[in-house]
């Protein structure tokens, strides 16, 4: 799964389009590594996003094309 798409199905990021510029910006790792938004996916990748001063760190749990929003909170776990 996208990076873009995975971070707006799991409500990190609200809209797929805030996500992708957040990743143009160079706002979100995954594993330490600068993300672009194509990047895939993967169970046990850590994603860190930089939202101004605050930074959130998750760990991948499930990927999932769509989910409800109690489902949501399921996909990842926040290190």
């Amino acid at each position: 799964m996208r990076l873009d798409k995975y971070l707006k199905v799991s409500r990190l990021i609200k809209r797929r389009t805030v996500a992708n510029e957040a990743c143009d910006n160079e706002r979100v790792t995954v594993n330490g590594r600068v993300a672009r938004a194509s990047y895939d996916v993967k169970v046990g990748d850590r994603i860190t996003i930089r939202f101004g001063e605050r930074t959130l760190t998750v760990e991948v749990l499930s990927l999932a094309e769509s989910v409800g929003k109690a489902g949501a909170a399921l996909m990842y776990r926040e290190v």
